[in-house]
């Protein structure tokens, strides 16, 4: 069984429990979708996601609210990472055929002393904060310190990256990404090796009504190699873009991209992606269930948004024809029953629809998310690079 498209989701840090390696990231314990189902105590209502098997992946231990499908739509599994970090570079890479094999630059207790300095030269402008920080408490706490001194806030997490933070009335949109495209330039190799260098734009008059704007921009490392989005493009197929998918390829392999402002934007350029006439593969991230309730903790907000994607997605089942394919899957977890902040290793759930499937079944524990991405170039019957394995004969 073939398709003429193929429509990937990745619902950004929707995990589905503590991978086998968890304790390397000290991150035992952790589970997206359970504690957020714990947290709306049975009324977590996913019925799109529910018959696709979202419960299926974990049948001794369901989603709280969500019951296995006694016949469900489609495949399901899970998938583990391999790659060494877990920042969304790592995970969407891997997915493409390049799992992340050497440790990223990581700063924990704030960057070298020599490239603030850098940075200040550049811009003419003073860095203050320079540690790890939630982003919606490092405006909080310096916005209005920012607003008045015209300083840079720069700040860190939990994964590779570098993020700058600046008021849109003191220092315009322009040049905050002409600094972050200069700190890009100069943290692409060693001792830095930094994954992603973030703009973070935002407004409001004061810092109890600060709020970050669409605006983000990652300037993330160059893909290393060739990834499946390279291979499929240089195959002659149709790669569209949703969402920072272009960001986090800088644009490699991508026939056209699409900026999204949020989930809600990403899955109505799904569906108008779905309505396009195109052979090859329609990529999505949805990013607001990591940057907008994993990072702050937010079970309540996250399971809302997951309640609000469950609806569109049945939008988008109802408009897939035969020669479709939809695979929905994470990038990592970001679970807001966790300790911290930052992203935790986690499984991610795999979850494969089309309208023509006869059968339906698991597609067991993936080794590597390199599998997604290997089951797209089969499809196609473009060569890879043999990172992952296809599971495209399973499907029937």
């Amino acid at each position: 069984m073939t398709f003429k498209r193929i429509f990937g989701i990745v619902i950004d840090s929707v995990g589905i429990g503590e991978a086998s390696d968890a304790n390397k990231f000290d991150d035992v314990g952790a589970d997206t979708l359970g504690h957020i189902g714990e947290f709306y105590q049975g009324k977590l209502h996913l019925p799109n996601l529910a018959k696709m098997g979202l419960s299926n992946i974990r049948p001794d231990n369901p989603i709280k609210g969500v019951e296995p499908a006694s016949n469900p739509i489609g495949y399901f599994g899970k998938m583990h990472e391999v790659s060494v970090g877990k920042d969304s570079m790592d995970g969407h890479w891997e997915m493409m055929g390049l799992p992340v094999t050497e440790p990223l630059g990581f700063f924990p207790q704030g960057f070298p002393a020599e490239l603030i300095k850098k940075i200040e030269d550049f811009s003419g402008r003073h860095v203050i904060v320079n540690k790890p920080y939630s982003g919606t408490e490092v405006i909080h706490d310096y916005g209005e310190q920012q607003m008045k001194t015209g300083d840079l806030i720069v700040y860190t997490s939990g994964d590779s990256v570098l993020q700058i933070a600046a008021h849109t009335d003191v220092i315009p949109l322009k040049e905050l990404y002409k600094i972050c495209e200069y700190a890009r330039s100069i943290t692409i190799d060693k001792p830095y090796r930094i994954g992603r260098i973030i703009a973070r734009p935002y407004v409001g008059p004061d810092k109890d009504h600060f709020t970050r704007t669409s605006d983000r921009h990652d300037f993330t490392l160059a893909p290393t190699g060739e990834t499946d989005l390279d291979r499929l493009k240089n195959a002659g197929l149709d790669v569209l873009a949703v969402g920072k998918i272009n960001d986090i390829f800088s644009g490699q392999g991508i026939t056209e991209g699409v900026h999204t402002t949020s989930n809600d934007d990403g899955m109505k350029h799904t569906l108008a992606n779905a309505e396009k006439d195109f052979t090859g593969f329609s990529f999505t991230n949805l990013v607001d269930f990591d940057a907008m309730y994993g990072h702050r903790r937010n079970p309540e907000g996250y399971g809302k948004a997951l309640m609000a994607f469950d609806e569109q997605l049945g939008d988008l089942l109802a408009t897939l024809q035969d020669g479709d394919l939809l695979m929905i899957t994470a990038d990592h977890g970001n679970d807001p029953g966790y300790k911290g902040t930052d992203h935790t290793r986690e499984y991610v759930p795999l979850l494969v629809y089309s309208p023509q499937f006869k059968q339906n079944g698991s597609l067991g524990i993936r080794r590597t998310y390199a599998d997604f991405g290997a089951t797209i170039l089969d499809n196609f019957n473009v060569s890879g690079n043999a990172t992952g394995t296809s599971f495209l004969e399973a499907l029937e």
